[in-house]
């Protein structure tokens, strides 16, 4: 919840000046609802992509949900992407893995390409049940998709107690789980999604661990969240 219309083109504008020329790697933003359309207008011609937030999980796209809003308004305003079951909507605003499910399948019907957000709490990490919980949101994420859906998901592993807990994740522990991901993902849908699914990490991300964590075998991008809010620090992570 950060920006208003005018500072999201700003911020917009000016990533479009930096990153000129064919792109060697995917970039989206993903700003809030009331400035989509405007920062889409702002990136027309450039290969920076638009995603959005969040999406409500009516399969018709369209009802009495004040408040909320579909994935036909989302496509309309010029994303291509939208984030589902991030870390702040599973524990602040209490979304659980079945209403996750039908946001994937909402936001793959209207054309949206997904990133499931995935990732344990800090108790549950020092429970040591990390594992179980990945596997759980994986398989009950995913309940009932075919193959040809999950070709179009994009997984997002962020450790909820790497942010705003004053603890951070190593590039090895995240590449870890990215690797245990791959391995939940080849026994419940075969080998094949496992070696093409596009896995991503998310957790305090910032041009001084970037590196790093790209480095990581299994580690396909990342998920930026503080440091997307400045121009500068975003471009340095891109660049990496």
């Amino acid at each position: 919840m950060h920006k208003t219309i005018r500072e999201a083109v700003d911020l917009a504008s000016r990533l479009r000046k930096k990153l000129t020329g064919p792109l060697d790697r995917d970039v989206a933003i993903a700003p809030s609802f009331t400035a989509l359309y405007a920062v889409a207008e702002a990136l027309k011609g450039s290969e920076i992509q638009l995603c959005a937030q969040n999406l409500h999980e009516n399969i018709r796209g369209e009802g009495a949900y004040t408040g909320e809003v579909s994935a036909p308004m989302l496509v309309d305003a010029g994303c291509e992407y939208v984030i589902v079951g991030h870390s702040e909507r599973r524990t602040l605003f209490g979304e659980k893995d079945e209403v996750i499910n039908k946001k994937l399948r909402t936001a793959l019907k209207f054309g949206l390409r997904p990133i499931l957000c995935i990732g344990e709490t800090l108790d549950e990490r020092e429970e040591g049940r990390t594992s179980a919980v990945i596997e759980r949101q994986i398989k009950e994420g995913l309940n009932s998709f075919t193959v040809d859906d999950i070709r179009n998901i994009i997984v997002a592993y962020e450790p909820v107690w790497a942010i705003g807990t004053g603890k951070t994740a190593t590039p090895e522990q995240a590449g870890e789980v990215h690797a245990f991901i791959r391995q939940v993902m080849g026994k419940n849908h075969g080998q094949d999604i496992s070696s093409n699914l596009t896995i991503i990490y998310g957790g305090s991300v910032n041009p001084d661990n970037i590196s790093a964590l790209m480095a990581q075998r299994d580690i396909n991008g990342t998920l930026v969240g503080g440091a997307s809010l400045d121009v500068e620090s975003f471009i340095r992570v891109v660049r990496s």
